[in-house]
């Protein structure tokens, strides 16, 4: 069966359609040209604040880092002069008890209580010692530890910066491609051609919707 030729009517209402889809064809070119630089600046500045950030924060623990080191070997340092078997502090308090005894029979009995409570005080004091040094080396390599995870953790600065430019420019790209409307352009090349340059498992799993994110590496990895 043959097709009703259109009337003039019709004629005129199909071409009224493609006016208005040609006109807001160019106004979204139009907004878009307008809309991506504001994104591709907002998106610059917020990686330059975070990179600034992050390494002003690797630059004190870099400053921690030797001051850690150094009480560590303090700590050991004060836990082997402890362990002493000759001239540790707890071989000095008893080398004193054993110097004292043979004298302390032709004392007063004033003198031999004097002696006695220094005596006392001198052990109270040495196992007061013991009991800081025990613990203190422990707590120094605990704390040198966390400070290496919250180190390598800031580190995660470079995936951002990474994720951050390939956006930046891809953003360029496309208010480029915008400025030249008469160039054809296909939305899975220009998809293929942004996923080539990922170096990141999550950023392919993104670029999918993350619909493979079961199969995960959990891994992190820096560059």
């Amino acid at each position: 069966m043959s097709q009703a030729p259109l009337s003039p009517t019709d004629k005129l209402s199909a071409h009224e359609v493609s006016g208005a889809s040609t006109d807001q064809a160019q106004a979204l070119v139009a907004l878009s040209s307008q809309v991506l630089p504001v994104w591709a600046r907002q998106l610059a500045t917020s990686r330059s604040q975070s990179e600034t950030a992050v390494a002003e924060m690797l630059s004190a623990f870099a400053e921690i880092g030797p001051h850690l080191d150094m009480a560590s070997r303090q700590s050991k340092q004060i836990s082997a002069a402890l362990a002493q078997e000759q001239g540790g502090i707890t071989q000095l308090a008893q080398a004193c008890d054993l110097a004292l005894q043979p004298v302390l029979g032709g004392c007063t009995p004033e003198a031999q209580a004097a002696i006695a409570k220094v005596m006392a005080m001198i052990h109270t004091t040495v196992d007061a010692i013991e009991e800081i040094a025990k613990p203190f080396e422990h707590e120094t390599q605990m704390v040198s530890q966390q400070v290496e995870r919250m180190y390598k953790g800031f580190q995660y600065q470079d995936r951002i910066s990474q994720m951050m430019t390939l956006l930046h420019e891809d953003i360029e790209r496309l208010q480029s491609a915008l400025q030249t409307p008469a160039d054809s352009f296909s939305a899975a090349d220009w998809l293929a051609r942004l996923e080539s340059q990922y170096v990141m498992t999550d950023q392919r799993q993104q670029h999918t919707d993350g619909a493979a994110a079961a199969a995960a590496d959990d891994e992190t990895t820096f560059f």
